[in-house]
């Protein structure tokens, strides 16, 4: 895949700002799925308790198709309880979209997680979300998301940053804040051209971080994360490094990409993206 055409974004958000709601229009707007498909809501929402609760407990990977662009997405937690999990998360992507209520403004969750990513120096994309609410006041969430930017002593390229004002509920985005019609192109026009892709030498010895573990009734534990240098094939020798000076030897004997919310299946990756491996 080339790199110059992956985007891997993370997105931040407290509780109920509309998080997974923007997941699941830029998934149909990408046209991944077929006109005719039954589509169920909350896609990254995998368990009962989320979908009951309307909450992310575990971060999730999913992605989609934008033009000749790959953009791996990653759904993280929007509770405090879970802060470590975010931040390595955060460790994984190269930018990301900070989704604000329009009425509420940013929330102390929303402060946590935003200081962790000015300090890995990601760049953000300003999404202020539910537009279309009545008691929508995007001029002073605009200043206070501002305000809480330079409260963290976010350097002088990231406080200009991009703003999209968008109704994640009826579908639609746009850099006014009057619109009240059309679909996600402005943001996806933002996230390709304002968010970089990821760094890394394809042809360095293969170096990956495991950010996140998943589990596989068939082959154990999948490790998940960025290949961050060289690149990955299935049967091929690698040294896993524990926390302590110790190397495991093992072999690759599965990779898979994330396709929408599914895995599937790849003999082999490279530098920049985001992968499972058994």
């Amino acid at each position: 895949m080339e790199q110059e055409k992956i985007r891997n974004i993370a997105i931040i958000a407290h509780v109920d700002h509309g998080k997974t709601t923007l997941v699941d229009q830029l998934f149909k707007q990408s046209g991944m799925f077929r006109d005719n498909q039954v589509v169920k809501e909350r896609m990254m929402d995998c368990n009962d308790l989320e979908r009951e609760r309307g909450i992310t407990i575990a971060s999730k990977n999913g992605s989609f198709h934008y033009k000749d662009y790959f953009i791996n997405i990653v759904d993280t937690p929007g509770h405090a309880d879970f802060g470590g999990q975010v931040e390595r998360i955060l460790r994984m992507v190269d930018g990301a979209l900070l989704l604000v209520d329009a009425a509420e403004g940013p929330m102390p969750q929303t402060y946590f997680v935003l200081k962790k990513a000015l300090a890995l120096h990601l760049p953000i994309i300003v999404v202020i979300n539910k537009i279309d609410k009545p008691s929508a006041r995007p001029d002073w969430v605009l200043n206070e998301v501002f305000d809480l930017f330079v409260k963290l002593d976010a350097p002088h390229h990231i406080l200009d940053f991009r703003v999209v004002y968008a109704s994640a509920k009826e579908g639609y985005a746009s850099k006014d804040e009057n619109v009240r019609e059309g679909d996600m192109t402005p943001l996806f026009e933002k996230i390709v051209n304002n968010l970089p892709s990821p760094k890394g030498d394809i042809n360095a010895p293969l170096q990956m971080l495991v950010n996140s573990i998943d589990h596989s009734s068939f082959l154990g534990r999948l490790a998940i994360g960025k290949i961050s240098n060289g690149q990955i094939s299935i049967n091929q020798d690698v040294l896993v490094a524990t926390g302590s000076d110790d190397f495991v030897p093992s072999r690759i004997t599965k990779i898979y990409r994330f396709e929408g919310v599914n895995k599937v299946e790849t003999e082999s990756a490279s530098a920049g993206e985001i992968v499972a491996v058994a």
